[in-house]
């Protein structure tokens, strides 16, 4: 049979492993010792790239139920949101976020349990929001809406044509770059030349496409919110962390 590919290089998990805290023992040594957290991590990773059902985990990774209560263990102490942004800050520190613009652009994942219904009652789902850096790399996630982060410009679709937004956002400093609709008459904030940059907006169709690889977030199985959420945090980490490498 031919062997697995490892999902993480040793040098991979030399960098990220600090950033996961080791699960505490019972003063008692009681009970079975935990799980490695490389092993967990790698398998909830599996998981989110194959978009498959826990009970199919491989035997290779600890069992569905103890890589699923690390996952949402992980979560609500905000390990992966600190992860991610522990990589973001390196990769600032080396210079190699560019923040002079960024994009911004979301997509729609259908659900499959419960979940909030979408504006169009007859569908349910989760919206994402992304934001990326000049060069694709996440800055910032939320589930329904974006905010520009520290960008000083934000590059994004007609669906953000709305002066009062443009308005917002230049008194904090961040110019917003949006073509208007083509029934929007008033067109104060148009500027040809600006525009121009609009055509740049394929590197956060490309992160779209990255976030695309892990198919657990193409349609949300679980129930709760914060499970799926902690599913996109890792999936920002991953990219993030590819960045890197």
């Amino acid at each position: 049979m031919k062997k697995r590919q490892k999902l993480l290089s040793d040098e991979q998990w030399e960098l990220i492993g600090p950033l996961f805290p080791e699960p505490r023992r019972r003063k008692d040594n009681r009970g079975r010792p935990w799980a490695e957290n490389r092993a967990c991590f790698e398998g909830i990773l599996w998981v989110l790239q194959t978009g498959a059902a826990w009970r199919f985990l491989p035997d290779e990774y600890p069992s569905p139920s103890t890589c699923w209560r690390r996952l949402k263990q992980w979560e609500e102490e905000g390990i992966w949101l600190n992860a991610w942004r522990t990589l973001l800050g390196a990769l600032d520190a080396e210079g190699l976020l560019k923040w002079d613009e960024a994009f911004l652009d979301g997509s729609f994942a259908p659900a499959k349990k419960g979940t909030m219904q979408s504006a169009k009652p007859s569908v349910k789902g989760t919206k994402w929001m992304v934001l990326g850096d000049g060069e694709g790399v996440p800055l910032g996630v939320r589930l329904g809406s974006a905010s520009p982060a520290e960008a000083k410009t934000v590059i994004a679709d007609r669906g953000y044509d709305s002066d009062p937004l443009r308005q917002r956002w230049k008194r904090r400093g961040i110019e917003l770059i949006a073509p208007y609709r083509k029934n929007n008459k008033e067109r104060r904030y148009e500027d040809g030349r600006k525009l121009r940059r609009y055509k740049r907006r394929w590197i956060i169709e490309r992160t779209n496409a990255w976030l695309g690889q892990f198919r657990r977030l193409l349609v949300r199985h679980e129930h709760l919110l914060t499970t799926y959420r902690a599913f996109f945090y890792l999936a920002c980490f991953w990219i993030t962390l590819r960045k890197c490498f």
